[in-house]
Formats: C-alpha cells, sequence, structure tokens
C-alpha cells in the first residue's frame, strides 16, 4: 500500500483526507455529545444526501451545469438544515428535540424526490453514500483542509464558550455569552464537517465517527480535554485502520471505518470493566 501510495494520486488525496477527518469529525463529536443531540449528525447527513442528489439531478437535466459538484450542493443544503434545526428549537423551546426528526424527514423526502427524478441511484450517487477512496479530488482535499482550518480555529478560540454552553447553557447565558451566535456558528460547522467527510465515510455513515470515538473515549476518559485527546485518537485509529482494511480486501472506506471505530469502542468498555475489576 505504500508503493500505491506515493504512485497514486487519489490515494494520497484520501489518506490526507481521512486523517485531517479522523481529528475534526470527533473533536465536534465532543460537544454534540455533551449536549445530546448525537443524532444531529444523522439529520444533517440526511439533508446532505438530498443536496446532493439535488445537484446530480440538476446537472443531467440543465446542460450548462454539467460543471457543478454535487458536494457544494449538498454543503449548502447541510447547512440550510443546520440553520432550520436551530430555528426549530427556539420555536420548540420545552421539545427542542423534534427539531432533529422533523428535518432528517425532510431530508429523506427530499433525497427519495430527487433521487427518483434522476432515474434511481447511479455510481456517483453510491460512492456518496457510502464513501469511495477513488472519488477524493485534489479540489475535495482543498475543500476538507480548509474547512479544517477554520474548525480548529473556531474551537480553540471559542473553546471557554462551547464548553460552558455545552455543560450549563443557563450560567452561560447569565455570564454574558452570546449563546444564540455560538450556537450558529457551532451548528454550521457541524453541517460543513459532514458534507466534507462524505467522500471518505459515506452519507450513511459519517455521522458514526462523530459519536463512536466520543463514546469510546467517555469509557476510559478523567475530564473534558482528556475525552477530546482520546476521541481525536481513536477517530485517527480508526481512519487509519478503515481505510488500510478497504485497500486490501477491496471494500468501501466507510463500512471499514465504522467496524473499526466499533471494535475500538467494545475494546474501550472491556477495559473499562476489567479496570473497575481490579
Amino acid at each position: 500500500m505504500i508503493e500505491a501510495i506515493f504512485q497514486y494520486q487519489f490515494l494520497q488525496n484520501a489518506l490526507l483526507t481521512g486523517m485531517i477527518i479522523g481529528i475534526i469529525a470527533p473533536l465536534l463529536g465532543c460537544f454534540i455529545v455533551v449536549r445530546r443531540l448525537s443524532l444531529i449528525a444523522d439529520a444533517l447527513s440526511h439533508v446532505t444526501l438530498a443536496g446532493i442528489s439535488a445537484g446530480l439531478y440538476a446537472s443531467q437535466m440543465i446542460p450548462s451545469l454539467i460543471w457543478l459538484n454535487p458536494l457544494y450542493v449538498g454543503m449548502l443544503f447541510s447547512v440550510m438544515g443546520s440553520l432550520f434545526i436551530e430555528r426549530l428549537r427556539t420555536v420548540y423551546k420545552h421539545y427542542q428535540e423534534l427539531a432533529i426528526p422533523i428535518i432528517m424527514s425532510g431530508g429523506i423526502g427530499l433525497g427519495v424526490i430527487f433521487i427518483s427524478l434522476a432515474d434511481g441511484f447511479n455510481t456517483d450517487l453510491f460512492s456518496y453514500l457510502f464513501g469511495s477512496v477513488s472519488a477524493v479530488s485534489q479540489n475535495d482535499l482543498i475543500v476538507i483542509v480548509v474547512i479544517s482550518v477554520i474548525v480548529v480555529a473556531t474551537v480553540f478560540l471559542l473553546y471557554k464558550e462551547l464548553f460552558l454552553l455545552s455543560f450549563d447553557e443557563e450560567h452561560a447565558k447569565a455570564s454574558g455569552i452570546p449563546a444564540k451566535t455560538i450556537h450558529f456558528i457551532f451548528i454550521v460547522l457541524v453541517a460543513l464537517v459532514i458534507a466534507a467527510s462524505m467522500r471518505i465515510v459515506g452519507i450513511l455513515l459519517v455521522s458514526a465517527l462523530m459519536t463512536l470515538p466520543v463514546a469510546a473515549s467517555i469509557r476510559i476518559a478523567n475530564g473534558f480535554k482528556q475525552t477530546i485527546f482520546l476521541s481525536v485518537l481513536f477517530g485517527e485509529m480508526s481512519v487509519m485502520i478503515g481505510l488500510v482494511s478497504a485497500f486490501y480486501l477491496d471494500l468501501a472506506p466507510g463500512g471499514t471505518i465504522v467496524v473499526s471505530s466499533i471494535m475500538i469502542l467494545l475494546m474501550a468498555i472491556f477495559y473499562k470493566k476489567v479496570r473497575g475489576a481490579i
């Protein structure tokens, strides 16, 4: 595989993309899990599917839009979905969790409509659904690098605010933190990371990379910063093991990455039980 990486550009793109996603997805996932919004990744991934299928349909029906990259349309839909979630959370103040299934249902509905209009599944759509190493282009890598820089910089600069809002939102508001603005920035970042991660992990599996490494780290970490560190470590391990397995077994990388994450989670649970029994 090492020789192939030096020989083929698409493998280099896939490896670098996977390593970046292995950092930023669990990084945001820590705040998502603490806020009890784990299903938001599923909701936005389905909205992203609607955007991608819409982009594919538009490029088929309008010859002048053949240049249109469905990834960017998916990002646009994902960001719009995240804004709708935040809006619905303010509308249903006492039932804020309703916002997630509402947006998820809408995303699935729109996705099915556009897929049927585009005469069903095709090879491009399958690569978005389950991930594809060969589908990662140089432009995709550049977009993901830009998004990762924005995500890391935002978390670094707003760490205190995000921490307080995640654990005690009322206290954070009382302290003068602009909660709505921080929520808006955070949810947009989540939407962008989900849309960017689909090339490697796939739309249907991207939420796993944001939650499974966090679930594993929670079992053995002794603090929030340690949880973040271990989540990123487990995310990187999952991506690397998954990509290597996908290369040698000729499988979709999304499935192998998720299975690797599950194995790491099971080992973390087993380690916790063994350490507690000693």
